[in-house]
């Protein structure tokens, strides 16, 4: 007799029959004061910077840095395995608080879906978080275009800074991938209408005022960055900055509410703090400081992460945030799919359900490089093998005994499907190699090194590349920049997600390639240099059959299909 199919409930099921907590019970169990809570709702609000004055003196909690293999386009489940490590500490009587990104409307319409983890290791209010949570990205979305409306303001009144409109690098942006506004001519139909040029639109979470806010350590910190955004260079190539046009003060207010982290909770009320978006692939990844502070202070254990793989948003956790945090991490988790290391073996998207170990032999190259990667930093870590329903018993034994003959740490993590439960053995085995730890912290590359070499150093030491080919644009910029007194800041590579290489076509582990330097973007505000390679997007485009085909929200206001 067949047995009966057993229905799986989805991330949105699961999300709306779970039981939350007032918002309210969950920061008193984190001592958060009355005073220092400031509820939007029921089930999430915003926490007073107030607490960091009330908490200085104590002892920062340890930060615990979750990254992966490059993933295939659907995602691997870092978010889930972060969610699902903070409730297994918590089930092994830790004080853990999770820290992690605010998730783009880009991505939740488009194909990747939502970011607030999955199955029975998700943050809520999920639909919340995943739509327009607090108004944080719309308050970042209006201060960059109220920004554009002033530069363009400046230019038709008069323009005393004296501002090329062929060289304004400051562009509007939208949080949806919508490719159309790629390239656009505004300021047609007359002089009342503004002075014409080609402008462009990023997606939100690419503005340089995205990372700003990530990385700011206060309100004095987040308008002095503000004041130091490079809006454009004028007609003698001389760069114009916001504090030029004296509208920095302006921009803070407009962020100020924006600026104060959200506390949430998980599915099984372990605290979340949620705060900002930054993408990996363009931008540095990493949800703001403030966040992360914050939970160091609320918590004895910090879990946290960086997008996309090890060679994107832990490298830039690493070289940039740690920069602006000053805590340095403990340890890292480096998160791997069965699945992803078989794509990365040969196997085709459609195919990633069927057992193929030899694929999953070639594929491990993958993780190999991500591992030495997170070696050169110094940290101790462990692969957390998160299992999917698809993966075989066959596939799992491969690479637990693969990594056992490397002596590399190994945790079969079932988040999804058990919650904390299944995330038991990764935590007690992320304990032990904390207490062994040998090594300390320390990041890829001197400041003082030169541009080309910093870029240099990221590619060949984290993506295997052979050497970087700067483009003639690139190598007037690093000129530029240097004279410009830019050359002591850290670099943050806009590069695919999907390969160690910039051609993502390149799986596996790719060698003598050649990373291709096509510009460079300053950006002094949030304090790094963005290096854009091969043919990265700042504004994604939706695929073929979008998401947003399938959702959809019924008579009592429940949504539907949102993931």
């Amino acid at each position: 007799m067949e047995k009966a199919k057993i229905k799986i409930p989805s991330d949105i099921e699961i999300a709306q029959n779970s039981d939350m907590k007032k918002i309210t019970e969950i920061a008193n169990e984190l001592q958060i004061t009355d005073d220092e809570l400031e509820p939007y709702g029921h089930y999430k609000a915003k926490l007073s910077l107030n607490i960091f004055n009330r908490l200085k003196d104590k002892k920062d909690g340890k930060v615990i840095l979750v990254t992966a293999i490059n993933p295939t386009p659907a995602g691997e489940g870092k978010s889930t395995v972060t969610v699902g490590l903070g409730q297994a500490l918590t089930k092994l009587g830790k004080k853990a608080v999770i820290a992690m990104r605010e998730p783009s409307l880009g991505p939740t319409m488009g194909v990747k879906g939502g970011a607030t983890g999955g199955g029975y290791s998700q943050v809520l209010p999920m639909e919340d978080i995943n739509l327009h949570f607090t108004g944080d990205i719309h308050a970042i979305t209006t201060a960059n275009n109220a920004l554009s409306a002033l530069i363009d303001n400046h230019i038709q009144q008069g323009n005393t800074l004296n501002i090329d409109p062929r060289r304004i690098i400051w562009k509007r942006v939208l949080d949806m991938n919508d490719r159309a506004l790629r390239k656009v001519v505004i300021g047609l139909g007359g002089p009342f209408q503004g002075v014409p040029r080609e402008d462009g639109f990023d997606i939100t979470v690419a503005s340089e005022i995205m990372a700003i806010f990530c990385l700011a350590s206060d309100l004095n910190d987040l308008k002095h960055r503000l004041s130091q955004i490079v809006v454009a260079f004028d007609y003698n190539k001389n760069p114009v900055t916001v504090k030029d046009l004296g509208v920095e003060g302006a921009l803070t207010m407009l962020l100020k509410d924006a600026f104060k982290p959200n506390l949430v909770q998980t599915i099984e009320h372990t605290p979340a703090i949620i705060h900002g978006g930054p993408f990996a692939n363009i931008a540095h990844g990493c949800n703001s400081v403030l966040a992360t502070k914050m939970a160091a202070k609320l918590g004895d254990f910090v879990v946290t992460e960086a997008g996309f793989g090890a060679d994107l948003g832990a490298e830039k956790f690493l070289n940039i945030k740690t920069r602006s945090l000053g805590i340095d991490p403990e340890a890292v988790v480096i998160v791997a799919t069965i699945r992803a290391l078989k794509m990365h073996g040969g196997v085709e998207k459609e195919k990633l359900t069927e057992e193929n170990v030899q694929a999953l032999q070639h594929g491990v190259t993958n993780l190999k490089k991500h591992i030495e990667t997170i070696e050169l930093f110094g940290l101790p870590y462990v692969v957390a093998i998160n299992e999917f329903t698809s993966d075989t018993k066959a596939e799992i034994d491969f690479l637990q005994t693969w990594c056992d003959q490397h002596e590399i740490p190994v945790a079969l993590t079932q988040v999804w499907e058990k919650g904390g439960d299944g995330g038991i053995q990764l935590a007690e085995k992320l304990l032990e190699v904390m207490e062994k730890k040998q090594t300390s912290f320390n990041h890829l590359y001197p400041l003082e090194l030169s541009i080309e070499e910093k870029i240099r150093t990221i590619a060949q030491k984290v993506y295997g590349a052979k050497d970087i080919e700067l483009s003639s644009t690139a190598k007037k910029q690093i000129q530029q920049f240097e004279g410009e007194g830019w050359a002591h800041l850290p670099i943050c590579m806009a590069k695919t997600q999907y390969s160690l290489s910039d051609d993502p076509q390149k799986l596996g582990r790719p060698e003598g390639f050649i990373i291709l330097i096509r510009e460079l973007k300053p950006s002094i505000g949030a304090g790094f240099i963005v290096a854009l390679t091969g043919d990265v997007m700042t504004m994604p485009g939706l695929p073929k059959k979008p998401a947003a085909l399938q959702m959809d929200i019924d008579e009592n206001g429940k949504a539907v299909g949102l993931f």
